[in-house]
């Protein structure tokens, strides 16, 4: 049926009851949260830290029973027919029953019985509601979507799957008012408007490395952190003892997102940029030109930075010679060269093997014991294991290794880069990446980003980085090989979700294929998903950001925007590009929705002060918490953001801003989709040849 809108007084039965059922599932809720309020942990007893550990959960658990009174508690509902066409049981146990109902929400909700009264979206029950069809119903003999008023039911739309009815056949108009409904500030769940082809992906398998290629409005970050939240809920013990790692561009994206995961009742996950992911505690200080950044961010360096570590093995100058007792016992050098070169064919890390050499020297030193008549026991081996002699025999023959000190004898020696780089780099790019001016020891050196990722390398080299319980990466395509390895390591024996648009990467190493990332992310037997539809950016504005894709990224395809409202695109040429800008952020407010006003770099703070002479209230994007409708947005800073309406000034210099044409053309194809309702381009130098070379209509 049509969707039914809110009459007052006179309700429709059916929406009534629904409005009783909402009333009764929040009463529900309400009593489980007071009754986690009024379990004791003092009286469970088992110890003072057993106490803490659960005080700490039973609060946990209260947070996440809080119900907000403007965010519905479900928004659909199942009512299943028995005939299960994808393996979910849905006939009822008893023949003389009606077939079950299910609402399906953001938490699940049970009665004092144990009933289920409203079913997490992520159950498996769910699945249906987000993937059934006629033709493959999965049980579903009605699906109902529920539509909303500030957590108030105010309409709701019947969609017959079994016996299929003349209105069904109209688009849904409550999930096209949810997926283009205006919103101001952080990212929002997309809960109640997952897609078919999103769903398989968010449900894939714990063990299932996933990579998606996006392109922009096709909801890859939100369908990434929705994956997060799934696998917690499927597996939460597995991956809460590993851990749950979510890595984004910058920090400004990570504010952007950051409420999605808590708003799904997932408070643990971590969320880092590369730089912090890969910090260790050092500053970056220093900045490389490109051609610096992208050598040092290249996979060869990985194998210079593995010479350089295992180029601090020395041969024996002396053998071992170790007292015990009255007694000298000797180990000639011939021995200590087999054993380091056992360790060295080993796989295990430099510092393991360090750690096990002197193991393996007081066991040859029991070895000569023990043919002496001799009987010592595991705990003589361990005394021998630290005695002086043995540990100086270590140092001399496997030294100890500190990452910071090693990258930096790399990037400051001519001769330690030439033994280490020796048939994997060329001498000019062997100077490329050498400091000019060396410092005196790693707290005074100007640490680059990239030279940060290299002591990352370094440091697992020495010791293994742990692997995390899964990892989801975004905007993978811009980063370096090393980087991804970096990312890589903290996945090493789970998966990943790897996020990403091959037209997007705006770094100088920008991936421009998706195997080789996954490679270097050492997931190379990844699938690889493509998102084509576009849900949140509207036609006019695709179509007009798409005439820059055959210029940076030949073999993708330009999205598919299936909203019902195509947008509205207005392209300004004017000799006064400050007036005009002020008139649209104008009538952008006009409008509902947030507003996002954004130029290159260098131009932003000459915007602000334009912004605040027309008396326009805003924030800058980055600065402090946002409390305006309008962000002022450097377009470094754009990827991964959107707004209802987007001012864009002054493309060309946008694309003059990077230090390549094809870089800059990427960079203004991301800042053009970021609209999800309007985009007005405003500008007095000419449009990059590329973008003009359609007329528009």
């Amino acid at each position: 049926m049509p969707a039914t809108e809110k009459t007052e007084p006179d309700i429709p039965e059916a929406l009534a009851a629904e409005r009783a059922y909402l009333a009764a599932a929040r009463a529900e809720l309400a009593r489980m949260r007071a009754r986690t309020l009024s379990l004791d942990a003092e009286k469970a007893g088992g110890g003072a830290v057993a106490t803490e550990y659960l005080k700490g959960a039973l609060h946990q658990r209260a947070q996440a029973l809080v119900d907000d009174p403007e965010t519905p508690l479900f928004f659909g509902r199942l009512d299943m027919s028995g005939i299960d066409t994808a393996g979910i049981d849905t006939a009822p146990t008893d023949p003389d029953t009606s077939p079950e109902t299910f609402y399906v929400g953001r938490r699940h909700v049970h009665d004092d019985d144990g009933d289920p009264v409203v079913v997490d979206w992520r159950a498996d029950i769910s699945r249906a509601f987000y993937r059934a069809t006629r033709t493959e119903p999965m049980g579903v003999a009605l699906r109902r979507r529920f539509g909303y008023e500030r957590g108030h039911i105010t309409a709701y739309e019947d969609e017959h799957l079994v016996e299929p009815r003349e209105s069904d056949a109209r688009k849904s108009r409550i999930l096209a008012s949810e997926i283009e409904k205006p919103r101001v500030g952080p990212m929002r769940d997309i809960v109640a408007t997952i897609q078919p082809e999103q769903d398989v992906i968010v449900r894939a398998g714990v063990h299932e490395t996933v990579c998606v290629q996006g392109a922009p409005g096709t909801g890859k970050t939100a369908v990434g952190l929705h994956r997060a939240a799934f696998l917690l809920y499927a597996f939460r013990d597995r991956l809460r003892r590993g851990g749950v790692l979510v890595v984004g561009p910058n920090a400004a994206f990570l504010s952007y997102i950051a409420a999605v995961l808590p708003a799904l009742g997932e408070v643990d996950v971590k969320q880092v940029t590369v730089e912090e992911l890969v910090a260790r505690g050092m500053r970056v200080r220093g900045t490389d030109d490109d051609a610096v950044a992208t050598l040092k961010g290249d996979e060869r360096m990985a194998e210079v930075l593995r010479n350089a570590v295992y180029a601090r093995l020395c041969p024996p100058r002396d053998p071992l010679v170790a007292t015990r007792g009255s007694r000298r016992w000797r180990v000639p050098a011939y021995e200590l060269t087999e054993l380091v070169d056992e360790l060295r064919r080993r796989d295990v890390r430099y510092g393991a093997a360090r750690a096990m050499l002197a193991q393996r020297l007081a066991h040859a030193v029991l070895t000569k014991m023990e043919a002496a008549g001799e009987s010592p026991d595991d705990r003589v081996q361990d005394t021998v294991a630290r005695s002086a002699p043995v540990k100086a025999m270590v140092d001399e023959l496997w030294p100890a290794v500190v990452p910071e000190r090693l990258v930096l004898s790399l990037l400051s020696d001519a001769a330690v880069l030439a033994e280490a780089a020796a048939g994997l780099l060329s001498e000019d790019e062997q100077r490329l990446i050498l400091w000019a001016t060396p410092p005196r020891g790693p707290g005074s050196a100007r640490w680059s980003a990239a030279d940060v990722v290299l002591v990352d390398e370094a440091a697992d080299l020495v010791d293994r980085e742990p692997s995390l319980g899964h990892v989801v990466l975004d905007e993978a395509q811009d980063l370096s090989p090393m980087q991804l390895r970096a990312v890589g390591r903290r996945c090493s024996t789970a998966a990943a979700t790897v996020l990403g648009d091959l037209a997007q990467g705006t770094t100088p190493w920008a991936s421009t294929d998706w195997a080789t990332s996954l490679r270097h992310l050492g997931k190379p037997d990844a699938a690889v998903e493509v998102l084509e539809r576009g849900y949140r950016v509207p036609a006019t504005v695709i179509d007009f950001a798409s005439r820059l894709l055959p210029h940076i990224a030949p073999g993708v395809a330009a999205p598919v925007s299936v909203r019902e409202n195509p947008g509205h695109l207005d392209v300004v040429a004017t000799p006064d590009a400050g007036t005009v800008t002020a008139d649209a952020v104008r009538a952008a407010l006009a409008e509902p929705g947030s507003v996002g006003v954004i130029a290159a770099d260098g131009d932003v703070a000459a915007l602000a002060k334009l912004l605040h002479r027309q008396g326009i209230e805003h924030d800058l994007l980055g600065s402090d918490e946002a409390v305006h409708r309008v962000a002022l947005v450097a377009a470094t800073l754009a990827k991964g953001l959107e707004f209802d309406h987007v001012v864009v000034v002054e493309p060309a210099a946008i694309v003059d801003g990077e230090t390549s044409t094809w870089q800059g053309l990427r960079r203004l194809y991301v800042v053009l989709t970021r609209a999800v309702t309007g985009l007005t381009v405003v500008h007095s130098r000419p449009l990059p040849d590329e973008l003009s070379q359609t007329v528009l209509p």
